[in-house]
């Protein structure tokens, strides 16, 4: 079997690219799930604005959509006149009329210029009596249109012209009714009638016997039928939901048309349908589905204010059309994430709002289950949760973002760790035992093996095993103290500082998994976060800093911890909160003297317990700079003053730096 070619060319900037996938996804939503910590309203609101794929193509969100459809309805009835249905009647039937008296008038002109004076008499006679039936016609169209089918024509080519214009409405109107039910009827033939009615007493058949309780046979009426509807339903309730929208639109249709206009189109189709038996069918089809179906916009009617005539079929068409929009739209709004937008019909918003709108929906329809097969997130009881791998990779994202914005330069000569072992080797061997790390020196493996008589090739057995003796890398115990309070997201300091927890988080997992990495939030009072809680972290919305109780459970969590031991501080604002000796919170700004005492008090503890802290101030006040001063000199830690677009930059490099430095200082 002949192996497949491959051919690899220069990127010249005009090959398509890689389609949108997960991970795309989940870098666009980073920023939004780190402020808002909700999957669900992450998803909603990339679904609201779309996004940008990896060839930066833009993917429409339901905004631009919404105002695709806005501008077509506006269109239409900004340009199109409803009452055109029967202005092209009245037109049509005064051109007969005018068409008549003309006949009438010559045949009256002959007879005077003739020497035939009972000829002069009866055809004067006779022109006075049909002018004036002519006179008498009912203002009404479809009083017109009785009174002259009861009319003797004088002239053949008025009389063959009228019976064209009834002849015409008869189908145009039958017509009307058979698109309600299919629309795969273009071309009306007295076959497709008589089918269309079997049809639908097939189908009454199977709504009488759902009313019995007895199950429909549908795949046998979708065998006989099914080329009448193109939307290819799969199931009865889809085929009655694909007819009420129909049905609707024709509604919507006599909805939208004055009165007058109503009670003529009523009027003419009494007038002229002759198959009473489709027309019966019909209405009690409807009356049963706007009982089913009472959503499917029944009522829905649009104020026509242009003034281009449209005739019956054209009005049919352009009314399915505004409800497809009307359907369309209730779909996009009622859509609560990306993959409710599965079930439009994608060639009907191609039809509608362009190519580029419907492979939007295409892709943005994709989203959910993309997430949810990369195993990025999971559905527990209707809603959206990150997975573990969901919260890795968005920690991922965090820090190599943060990364990006790292020149070299900056990180100067810090070491980092790739291999993420988190042992330092010492350059001697011995043979391995169970519970070793397998770290084999493959030279001296494979001489044991030789040593023991083996020939070629070799074949190693477990004894042979020599693995690389190394000695514990230093370890690193760092609490982060995130602070929560309402100040931060007003001063927009919160996503880069919860940026950087993720960061940070994701970077001792990673590259130092003997680390230890503890959370502390603090607002009014403080709580221990969990890294599976990080993700979903928001501000609270109380007033206060309660920096003495975050230290406190910072301590806490640090003293069941070996190694070197920090606290990570990152805050906006001096300490205005502490818990009192009643165990209660006490809020005070500016900060009162207990406040502060509470504070360092626990900073103290920290010092005395070997606990460096670093803190990391965002717009510095002088009473904040002036507190953390004395902080610092109680403590032994450094102050950095930064900013929202520094921070990552600072705390990033600090650490690496505290690990370069302590890995020196033990070899």
């Amino acid at each position: 079997m002949p192996r497949p070619r491959f051919r690899y060319s220069p990127w010249d900037g005009t090959q398509q690219g890689f389609e949108v996938d997960a991970f795309d996804v989940m870098e666009q939503l980073t920023d939004d799930l780190l402020y808002h910590g909700d999957i669900n309203a992450a998803l909603r609101r990339m679904l609201q604005q779309g996004f940008e794929d990896r060839n930066g193509e833009h993917i429409e969100g339901i905004r631009e959509m919404l105002e695709k459809i806005r501008q077509r309805r506006e269109d239409a009835v900004e340009n199109y006149d409803l009452g055109g249905v029967f202005s092209e009647i009245a037109e049509e039937l005064r051109e007969v009329v005018k068409q008549e008296r003309a006949e009438l008038q010559r045949q009256l002109d002959q007879a005077n210029s003739s020497n035939d004076e009972r000829r002069k008499e009866l055809t004067s006679e006779s022109t006075l009596g049909k002018n004036m039936d002519l006179d008498m016609l009912p203002p009404d169209l479809a009083g017109q249109m009785q009174a002259l089918s009861n009319y003797e024509f004088t002239s053949a080519e008025a009389e063959e012209r009228f019976n064209e214009l009834a002849e015409k409405l008869r189908e145009q109107l039958m017509q009307n009714y058979v698109n309600q039910l299919s629309s795969a009827v273009n071309e009306m033939t007295p076959e497709d009638l008589a089918r269309t009615k079997d049809m639908m007493a097939a189908l009454n058949e199977m709504l009488e016997q759902r009313e019995r309780g007895e199950e429909p046979d549908f795949d046998g009426f979708m065998q006989e039928f099914g080329d009448l509807f193109p939307e290819n339903p799969q199931t009865l309730d889809e085929l009655l939901e694909a007819m009420a929208r129909r049905m609707a639109a024709a509604q919507a249709m006599l909805n939208s048309m004055t009165p007058e206009q109503r009670a003529q189109m009523q009027q003419l189709s009494d007038q002229l349908m002759q198959d009473m038996d489709l027309r019966w069918q019909v209405e009690q089809l409807s009356q049963n589905l706007q009982q089913a179906f009472p959503d499917a916009g029944w009522e829905s009617s649009y104020e026509f204010e242009g003034s281009q005539p449209l005739d019956m079929g054209s009005a049919g068409e352009l009314m399915r059309e505004l409800g497809d929009l009307d359907q369309l739209e209730q779909l996009m709004r009622g859509a609560s994430n990306p993959g409710a937008l599965a079930s439009a019909d994608i060639e009907r918003v191609r039809d509608l709002l362009g190519e580029e709108s419907a492979e939007s929906i295409s892709r943005m329809a994709e989203i959910t289950r993309q997430l949810t097969e990369a195993g990025l997130i999971e559905h527990k009881e209707g809603r959206a949760e990150l997975t573990p791998k969901g919260m890795r990779k968005l920690g991922q994202n965090a820090l190599a973002e943060l990364f990006k914005k790292l020149d070299r330069d900056q990180l100067g000569q810090h070491e980092i760790d790739n291999s993420g072992i988190g042992h330092e080797r010492n350059f001697q061997t011995r043979q391995y035992q169970w519970g070793d790390p397998f770290n084999l020196q493959i030279e001296k493996t494979i001489r044991n093996a030789i040593l023991r008589g083996e020939g070629v090739p070799v074949h190693l057995s477990p004894e042979d095993f020599e693995v690389e003796e190394t000695e514990q890398s230093v370890r690193s115990s760092t609490v982060l103290m995130l602070d929560l309070s309402l100040s931060m997201p007003m001063r927009e300091n919160f996503l880069p500082a919860k940026k950087v927890a993720m960061a940070l988080h994701a970077l001792i997992t990673m590259q130092y998994p003997r680390d230890y990495l503890g959370i502390v939030g603090f607002s009014e009072v403080a709580r221990v976060l969990t890294a599976e809680q990080l993700p979903e972290v928001s501000w609270d919305f109380v007033y206060g800093t309660n920096m003495q109780h975050g230290f406190q459970l910072a301590r806490q969590l640090l003293s069941r911890q070996s190694g070197t031991k920090q606290i990570i501080m990152i805050t906006d604002g001096e300490p205005t909160a502490h818990i009192n000796s009643y165990g209660e919170p006490e809020f005070h700004y500016p900060p009162v003297k207990a406040t502060v005492d509470a504070t360092l008090l626990e900073v103290a503890r920290c010092t005395k317990d070997r606990i460096l802290i670093n803190t990391f101030m965002l717009d510095p006040d002088r009473s904040l700079q002036h507190f953390i001063e004395q902080m610092t000199k109680l403590n032994g830690g450094r102050a950095f003053f930064t900013t929202p677009q520094t921070l990552g930059d600072y705390v990033l490099v600090d650490f690496l730096e505290h690990r370069r430095k302590l890995l020196t200082a033990r070899r």
